[in-house]
């Protein structure tokens, strides 16, 4: 079992997912499970249930915060019922109706023009994807009110983690490259860049 992090899939007799989790440690969070224990009701349930384990293994635990949300979107695993409810869970926004595109977190329902990823495992995840993602594709994450009203740049400016667009520092165009190269890393699209832009983000992360 390796120590690296990742997401890890717990599957019931039939080969369905019963669970998805992520982990900074696959070989420690795996090894906490064989002891019952100390698991809470609904985790020694869900062990008993348990027939078989995958893993994946990611670069960076940044990359595993992602896989996990988009596995549970997609499995909709029955232990992780929390995530039922979308309106209730945390989603990464990356707005598509502005000249600038703005990142933030979302909460309910997806009224507005954007590229959602989600929903997240907690809210604490999608907040540290967002200031990780800023910190390396320097995107905004000001409401647009703001936004509209700012004369000189702002204290994420300063300490690297914007861009700037609403005094003009960045063109249209750069700015614009920057968001398609984040949506590629949110979608697992960008290829060979993919490795280096999510060793960058985890330790960026890292520094928060």
């Amino acid at each position: 079992m390796p120590a690296n992090p990742g997401v890890y899939r717990m599957l019931d007799v039939k080969g369905d997912a019963l669970y998805v989790g992520k982990a900074k440690n696959l070989k420690k969070r795996v090894v906490s499970y064989t002891q019952v224990s100390r698991l809470p009701e609904r985790l020694r349930r869900m062990v008993a249930d348990t027939a078989a384990m995958e893993i994946l293994t990611t670069h960076t635990e940044a990359e595993a915060l992602l896989l996990e949300a988009n596995l549970i979107k997609r499995l909709k695993p029955r232990y992780n019922i929390l995530l039922r409810d979308d309106k209730s869970y945390s989603w990464l926004m990356l707005t598509e109706d502005h000249t600038f595109p703005q990142i933030s977190k979302h909460r309910g329902a997806r009224v507005r023009k954007a590229s959602y990823w989600g929903p997240f495992a907690s809210a604490w995840s999608v907040g540290q994807t967002v200031q990780a993602i800023q910190r390396v594709f320097l995107i905004r994450n000001c409401p647009d009110t703001i936004f509209t009203n700012r004369t000189r740049p702002c204290l994420l400016y300063q300490i690297k983690r914007c861009a700037a667009p609403c005094v003009g520092r960045i063109s249209e165009t750069d700015y614009a490259l920057l968001v398609s190269q984040a949506k590629a890393f949110l979608s697992g699209k960008s290829g060979a860049v993919q490795k280096e832009l999510a060793t960058e983000m985890e330790k960026a992360a890292e520094k928060l």
